[in-house]
């Protein structure tokens, strides 16, 4: 690995395998392999939050003069290179291929990562560009912030949402950016949450992590059958559990009707039958769960809380990148994930498969299409990759007094 001393005689860490190569590309001039690196990632370009609120959507451009060159040069960062979210200062995303067609005709160069060990001036050739960006190289979907959070407890925080940044390309430990710049992480909030405002992504965060986004039947069953197996020591064969679950409700009815004195404002037959097929929906994603490799060979789902706790774990993340949280707020929230997972799991095995059958039940509706089998992708670099938390930082971690942050 290259390394360059700074001032202080301390050498620099790359903080992605993407500013490695681009160091290790420069310092070698080997141009051919820069610029392969350079068109496979995206770029951040920074701009002013004010501006981007006024005029959303577009682009606004912030040459420099460079003290190195004569003319106008354009500022980008590569992903690891991004700092903290703070002042008025944010990064929208684009790609070589973008700039080379946007490109402002008064700059005269493109200044990759300036300011820091791994800063390169560019001349401007944008159709250069657009043929070296024709076929990019794919990047690997699992990345790592080697600079950032890679053990304790706000690591295996970021890790509960791995499934998801892996799925993304996005940084699985990286607390304030992610695949996106800022006006793509506000716009991906409000299509997906509805979030659009400070209080909306704090309510749905709290909502993720208490487990009240998903849906109650889902982990009702789910707990009959785990309190099933307490009392009898085995897994129950599907017309037990279906019974049990049955009993409850009935008597969850009787319940209600002595305390009213009025009859059930629900209709108990048809709740009893979607249970059932709920129930049935379960057991058959089990079945191809243990077919993938997601559960051993008798392994069941214990709960779907994973998945509000996986997506709480980024959407705190979300929440600072889109300027709606505070560091604070996001790595308390990523913390609290933390614990929350812990307390219903035993390893990342078990979490993963609870997160994947709770999005499964959500969006599959049993057809193993793309929702499932991403996951399974995810799922398996992330238990083979050497780069994967799962592999590094343990399920077990140390307790962390909440009430101090």
């Amino acid at each position: 690995m290259a390394f360059e001393e700074t001032a202080e005689n301390i050498p620099w860490q790359p903080p992605t395998t993407v500013e490695q190569r681009l160091y290790d590309a420069g310092l070698s001039s080997d141009w051919p392999a820069y610029f392969e690196v350079l068109a496979s990632t995206d770029l951040f370009l920074p701009m002013s939050r004010e501006l981007a609120d006024a005029v959303p959507g577009r682009l606004r451009f912030s040459p420099f003069h460079h003290p190195e060159v004569k003319g106008l040069c354009l500022p980008v960062f590569t992903r690891g290179m991004l700092p903290p979210p703070a002042d008025d200062r944010i990064f929208e995303r684009s790609e070589l291929a973008g700039l080379a067609k946007s490109w402002p005709r008064p700059a005269r160069w493109l200044a990759v990562n300036p300011g820091t060990p791994v800063e390169t001036l560019l001349p401007a050739e944008p159709r250069k560009w657009k043929r070296q960006a024709r076929q990019p190289v794919p990047e690997s979907p699992l990345k790592t912030l080697w600079t950032g959070h890679r053990s304790g407890p706000i690591a295996h925080g970021m890790a509960c949402g791995a499934l998801l940044m892996v799925n993304n390309g996005a940084i699985w430990n990286h607390l304030g950016w992610q695949s996106g710049g800022y006006s793509e992480e506000k716009e991906l909030l409000r299509a997906w949450w509805g979030v659009t405002s400070r209080t909306e992504w704090q309510e749905v965060l709290q909502r993720l992590l208490w487990g009240q986004v998903i849906s109650p039947a889902w982990e009702f069953v789910l707990r009959v059958r785990q309190a099933m197996v307490q009392e009898y020591g085995r897994t129950p064969d599907p017309v037990a559990w279906r019974g049990a679950a049955e009993r409850v409700l009935l008597a969850r009815t009787a319940e209600v009707v002595d305390r009213t004195g009025k009859p059930p404002g629900f209709d108990l037959d048809a709740d009893i039958g979607l249970t059932h097929e709920l129930i049935g929906q379960v057991l058959r994603y089990e079945a191809r769960f243990r077919a993938d490799g997601l559960l051993t060979e008798d392994g069941v789902v214990r709960s779907v809380l994973a998945w509000d706790l996986g997506r709480a774990s980024c959407m705190a993340r979300w929440g600072l990148g889109a300027r709606l949280a505070e560091l604070t707020e996001t790595e308390r929230a990523v913390l609290r994930a933390s614990e929350g997972a812990r307390q219903v799991y035993d390893s990342w095995g078990e979490f993963a498969a609870g997160y994947v059958l709770g999005r499964c039940l959500h969006f599959d509706s049993e057809e193993f299409g793309d929702w499932y089998t991403e996951m399974v992708t995810a799922f398996r670099i992330l238990t083979t990759d050497p780069e994967s938390p799962w592999l590094s930082v343990p399920w077990e971690q140390p307790a962390v007094d909440l009430t101090e942050r």
